[in-house]
């Protein structure tokens, strides 16, 4: 149900028009009495003047009160200061209305100074003292229109952006977001822009800079490796690593019998890994073992180890009807489609198959957590995506951060992790996550999820679980450029509306009557909504009204230099080339360690 505001509207042009004479009687009547009085005095005329501005006035009129030579210097002097502060007023506002765009107004009916308490400075600041964290206040998610009011998520809040393309989600949220993280950061993506403009200042506060560019988007090297498998080390685990490769198939709109088949597949997915895991195979062994329909190998290395429920599992699809067992191996199949891209399996398999004999780093999401580092996370949409894999990475990472927390005071990190969820719904299609969502908020990991609209989150999680992931954050933020009528219309009711006075006059029979109006209105409707000018933003908090703010794009944030050095760094038009990927990922490290003022290595 919507609110409603009981403010005024903006002022009608009649009203407007009597505070201007107002205005400017009030100033004749000012100057004439200053310059008659100070006159007076300077002439040694009128020794017996009245106080009175209007008795002086229309004294003066009357010729009842002599002017003093003396007054007209004062006037054009009091003139002259009166134009020149009126010049520098319209100056003010005119400046001042180049910057307003054409929601701003509604700003006037939404929540704003003590409403917005929830997200100030201050409650940010005693949160992250509440919970032990130095240096780091939050999250910044902009500066109200209404009182210029900066505004955090705090430490153990959870964000969720809807946001069309190319409304500077990345310039005024991600980019700001990951240089100002105070320990480790995980971020996906389907572009390179945030790497390059955020990788330098990351490695230059001591961060291991970890890029995953299975697809080559930032045209990375595999200078390190994850194995997949290291995670799975039982049953349970094989299940939750089969549910991130269902994630690129499986969409909130399945039909009964792919679900069907789905479900079937994610479950054979399951044994596949464990007993690739167990039997110290790559990764690249399960889309093996997919085109094999009838293969029983998994099934006997799953009895060797004791999982007997698994084998049987397994088994049953090996040994199942024929028909039914190629639709179920078929789908498996492509769940695991990216890992028989040999540029892809570079990222996920030991050089020549010996992880021994292999000399780049691991990558490990147990010692990443304990850490201050960056993973950067990369893939697009279509033939060939490593979205499942990015996917698994990110929750692997994600959840060996949460069994750190476990461990520490409070059960809550001590130093906060930022997940940057950025186009989450192509590259992280995260199954679990609206489940997750408020339970990470408690363990010091912070999430930050964007979305290009709302049907993409209701394609990957349904429309309850949209509704789920919506709902569990603490702060919500529309960023514009969504075309989408009923989300937008939900949001327009959360807005709010307010009581429009209006008044109208007649004049009949030498009389003259005045009426008033109230009309209720929506603070923002649909079009105006979808029609949000860049840099404007509406945010719904917890326990507060919703409120209008303009964002704040790194360019005007400290970091500003040093995001503009890695940019050029690190872009490969400005050199002709690709940046040379580094041998070792703590070469980075390294080299922000030893660089001079203005200097950053590769």
């Amino acid at each position: 149900m919507s609110t409603s505001n009981r403010r005024r509207a903006p002022l009608d042009g009649s009203t407007v028009l009597l505070l201007v004479g107002l205005t400017l009687a009030v100033l004749v009547l000012g100057t004439v009495w200053a310059a008659v009085t100070w006159g007076s005095k300077l002439d040694g005329v009128n020794p017996e003047l009245s106080g009175d501005p209007f008795e002086l006035f229309f004294g003066v009129l009357r010729g009842k009160v002599t002017w003093p030579g003396s007054a007209t210097w004062i006037a054009v002097a009091a003139a002259v200061i009166i134009l020149a502060l009126g010049i520098l007023l319209w100056v003010a506002i005119a400046r001042a209305q180049s910057r307003r765009t054409r929601v701003d107004e509604a700003a006037r009916f939404m929540g704003k100074g003590k409403d917005l308490a929830s997200l100030s400075a201050k409650n940010a600041r005693a949160t992250a003292q509440r919970l032990g964290v130095d240096g780091w206040i939050g999250v910044t998610i902009g500066v109200t229109i209404v009182g210029r009011q900066k505004l955090y998520a705090s430490a153990e809040d959870m964000i969720v952006m809807v946001a069309g393309p190319r409304v500077g989600k990345s310039t005024s949220y991600v980019i700001p977001a990951i240089v100002d993280a105070p320990g480790a950061v995980v971020t996906t993506s389907n572009k390179r822009d945030v790497v390059d403009a955020t990788r330098d200042v990351r490695a230059a506060n001591g961060s291991t800079v970890w890029v995953f560019d299975p697809q080559g988007i930032a045209r990375e090297e595999p200078t390190w490796w994850w194995n997949p498998l290291s995670y799975v080390t039982d049953d349970t685990r094989a299940a939750r690593l089969a549910a991130h490769f269902a994630s690129s198939t499986l969409t909130g709109g399945a039909s009964e019998n792919s679900s069907y088949f789905n479900r079937a597949a994610e479950n054979l997915l399951a044994g596949f890994l464990l007993a690739a895991a167990l039997d110290g195979r790559p990764i690249t062994q399960i889309f093996t073992w997919t085109t094999r329909p009838g293969e029983i190998e998994p099934v006997k290395i799953l009895e060797r180890h004791g999982f007997i429920g698994m084998a049987d599992a397994v088994a049953g699809e090996v040994n199942g009807e024929p028909k039914r067992r190629d639709s179920v191996y078929g789908t498996a199949a492509q769940m695991v489609d990216c890992l028989k891209i040999g540029k892809i399996a570079r990222w996920v398999t030991a050089l020549g198959g010996d992880s021994a004999a292999d000399a780049r780093p691991q990558f490990s999401p147990e010692a990443f957590v304990r850490s201050k580092d960056t993973l950067y996370s990369l893939s697009m949409e279509g033939q060939g995506s490593a979205g499942p894999l990015v996917t698994a990475l990110t929750a692997i990472t994600v959840e060996a951060a949460e069994e750190l927390a476990t461990t520490q005071r409070g059960g809550r990190l001590s130093v906060p992790m930022l997940g940057v969820l950025d186009e989450a719904a192509n590259v992280c299609r995260w199954r679990n996550l609206p489940d997750l969502y408020s339970h990470y908020g408690s363990r010091g990991i912070v999430l930050m999820t964007i979305l290009q609209s709302w049907s993409q989150g209701v394609e990957v999680w349904g429309r309850e679980g949209m509704r789920k992931l919506w709902s569990a954050s603490n702060v919500k933020v529309y960023g514009g450029g969504v075309a989408e009528t009923e989300f937008l219309g939900e949001l327009s009711q959360l807005v709010g509306d307010y009581d429009k006075h209006t008044s109208s006059t007649s004049v009949g029979r030498g009389q003259r009557s005045t009426s008033h109006q109230i009309h209720r209105e929506r603070t923002l409707d649909v079009s105006e909504l979808s029609g949000m000018p860049r840099g404007r933003a509406v945010v719904f908090a917890s326990g507060a009204p919703a409120t209008l703010i303009q964002t704040v794009p790194w360019m005007r944030g400290p970091h500003a230099e040093s995001v503009r050095a890695s940019i050029a760094a690190h872009d490969p038009a400005g050199t002709g080339a690709p940046p040379m990927p580094v041998d070792h990922p703590a070469q980075v490290r390294v080299e922000a360690g030893t660089a001079t003022d203005g200097e950053q290595d590769d």
